[in-house]
């Protein structure tokens, strides 16, 4: 009895999408293929929460005896104003590398053409913090490296680095600058 109870109320529903429907008429075909819009790119408010908590936190540190420890012979750089910390946690991985730039390969006017537009880019997305690898020099003549103080020297000129250290061996090492940029 349910059985024929169920039947007669899936007819009667489909009776009533019949009859709404029923004016319906298809849409005329023009040979034209409907593209469906790719999905925007997610967009990590939790990680830009966090970067910026990071980045108040180390704003408004004072100096402690920790960061004289911290410092060692590797390059960084830090705008002036800012706490010793900032260099502190772009050392420890506090921040995440948003992005990266491999300069393998490019002589000097490439390289230099290749990291500001870079820069550009990455403050037109509003990235934070980045990877620049310039490389160790074994593959430049006399084995040393050509691009290393140069990226270095071009990274401080820029108004939108705010510091930059020596990338952690697992990020690079010596072969690799973290920068840190305006946001």
């Amino acid at each position: 009895m349910k059985k024929a109870a169920k039947t007669s109320i899936e007819k009667a529903e489909q009776d009533l999408f019949r009859q709404a429907v029923a004016d319906a008429q298809p849409l005329p075909h023009h040979g034209k293929v409907l593209r469906r819009k790719d999905a925007p790119s997610p967009y990590p408010v939790q990680s830009h929460l966090d970067e910026h908590a990071a980045l108040e936190e180390s704003l408004s540190a004072e100096w402690t005896a920790q960061d004289w420890l911290d410092g060692g012979d590797e390059p960084n750089f830090l705008r002036p104003g800012l706490s010793r910390q900032v260099l502190r946690k772009l050392r420890s991985g506090t921040w995440v590398i948003q992005d990266q730039l491999d300069l393998h390969g490019l002589d000097r006017h490439q390289a230099r053409e290749a990291l500001a537009g870079f820069l550009a880019s990455c403050r037109r997305r509003g990235v934070r913090c980045v990877r620049v690898i310039h490389g160790k020099g074994l593959g430049s003549k006399d084995r040393e490296p050509v691009l290393k103080t140069r990226v270095k020297h071009w990274l401080a000129q820029r108004e939108e680095v705010l510091a930059y250290c020596q990338a952690r061996p697992v990020d690079g090492g010596s072969g690799a600058l973290v920068v840190l940029l305006t946001g």
